[in-house]
């Protein structure tokens, strides 16, 4: 039994780094907008994360602020296009907060939705069992790069679960990781993990920590 665990396929999803619409909570959907400064070191420390890890596969939305966390990771040279990956297409309402749509239409809910001149939850949810699909054929682990909204829609999909009732509250961090598998069987597929982001709090602590020691040195 435990030999049969052992070879359940394991599947990571990697968040892309911070760009500056994530900062301010404006929906990003294909907009090509670049990683910040910060959001290319957490990429860097999403990579020490994955470090020592083997994948079987690594596939990556092609856009830019996905592609650029892929190389900063470590895996721009294995990891290949897959355009099912591509963040929500949120139509009339790319480049706006949920604040400001609310003020228009205060029952609008993405996961049931979806978005004027963009996709529907049922658009989004295709796209995602393509992937699940894709990815379920690779005889081995898997790594994704892509974005928050389609991942949380990709892992509802995964489970088995109703998108449009419990998506909505898989809550993702910019470079975060999360892990998708199973239990005891293909029958049982589960999240193992869900926004990791200690990777990133502990090098924050560590330069905190760093920068406390250089001042204390300075006032003696």
């Amino acid at each position: 039994m435990d030999q049969e665990r052992e070879e359940l396929q394991t599947v990571y999803l990697a968040r892309h780094g911070e760009t500056v619409w994530s900062l301010t909570g404006q929906h990003t959907g294909l907009t090509d907008l670049p990683l910040t400064e910060e959001g290319e070191r957490n990429a860097e420390r999403l990579g020490g994360r994955l470090r020592g890890l083997t994948f079987a596969a690594v596939f990556t939305s092609p856009l830019s602020r996905t592609l650029r966390t892929s190389v900063l990771a470590g895996f721009g040279d294995v990891a290949k296009i897959n355009r099912d990956l591509v963040e929500w297409d949120y139509g009339e309402y790319e480049g706006r907060r949920t604040d400001e749509i609310l003020l228009e239409n205060p029952d609008w809910q993405l996961f049931r939705d979806g978005c004027p001149g963009g996709e529907s939850p049922e658009q989004v949810a295709e796209r995602a069992d393509r992937v699940v699909e894709r990815v379920r054929a690779v005889p081995g682990n898997v790594l994704l790069f892509s974005s928050g909204h389609f991942f949380r829609m990709l892992a509802a999909r995964w489970c088995q679960i109703e998108p449009m009732v419990n998506a909505r509250v898989f809550m993702l961090g910019t470079a975060s990781l999360s892990v998708l598998g199973y239990e005891k069987n293909l029958w049982q597929p589960v999240i193992k993990l869900w926004n990791d982001t200690n990777h990133l709090t502990a090098a924050k602590e560590r330069g905190t920590a760093g920068n406390n020691r250089i001042a204390k040195k300075a006032t003696r």
